[in-house]
């Protein structure tokens, strides 16, 4: 039995899916790198948290120094980070714009690619996304350019990675969920909200949880994009 203790980074780790998915690595007994710009100082030898934010390419530096010094390696990546703004296209400002592109593309590509290089030298790796059902679809109910642009765009980023290191060990993969039930949303629309899936109900942050382990346990995976979406595509 290996005694090797694994290490996985988690972003926008400090509430809802993000903070979850933390947790579950912890009661895996993995070392744990939480980051998010508000996460709270840890006392915990098993977790590290880093304040900052996912888009300035320094913090992701600072994410795998912190993995390196303290546990010496890093074995998965969890990239959660990410915002959403629906409005229609027009309505959109420039502001929603570069916001969106500097969390969702920008914190995945920089924290990615400072994690890969450490990956590559142990010889292992795996690399997850979290990205969204309704990237893959377009709705009249409920535009959202920017969010396909982003998430969209990190679906295909995922099989991309996945084929460039198939053969060097690490594996890529993405969650794509579908609505959600965390506080982000208003609880005065959660019916409305659960209509746009076929099974009428919301999703709990803890089937993404699930989804994410059984991605790190699924050796023979790579470059799967795994709808956790009540049916949402299967749907369409």
């Amino acid at each position: 039995m290996s005694t090797i203790k694994k290490v996985a980074i988690v972003t926008g780790a400090s509430q809802g899916m993000g903070e979850a998915i933390v947790n579950a690595f912890l009661a895996k007994g993995y070392g744990v790198v939480a980051t998010s710009r508000s996460i709270k100082p840890s006392t915990d030898p098993d977790l590290i948290t880093v304040a900052g934010d996912i888009g300035d390419p320094g913090t992701s530096k600072r994410l795998v120094a912190a993995a390196l010094e303290r546990f010496g390696r890093i074995d998965t990546l969890v990239n959660n980070a990410g915002i959403f703004i629906g409005k229609a296209f027009t309505d959109y400002t420039e502001e929603d714009y570069r916001l969106k592109l500097r969390t969702n593309v920008d914190g995945f590509y920089f924290t990615t690619q400072a994690v890969i290089p450490v990956m590559l030298e142990q010889g292992s790796g795996h690399v997850v996304q979290i990205t969204a059902s309704t990237a893959e679809f377009a709705s009249s109910r409920s535009p959202a350019l920017i969010a396909m642009l982003t998430k969209g765009g990190m679906n295909s980023a995922t099989k991309s990675l996945a084929i460039e290191y198939a053969t060097r060990g690490i594996r890529v993969n993405a969650v794509a969920p579908g609505v959600i039930r965390t506080p982000m949303h208003n609880p005065e629309i959660v019916e409305q909200l659960a209509a746009f899936h076929p099974m009428n109900k919301l999703g709990e942050v803890e089937d993404i949880v699930r989804a994410v382990l059984y991605l790190e346990d699924a050796a023979f995976s790579t470059g799967e994009i795994l709808h956790v979406d009540g049916g949402l595509i299967a749907g369409r």
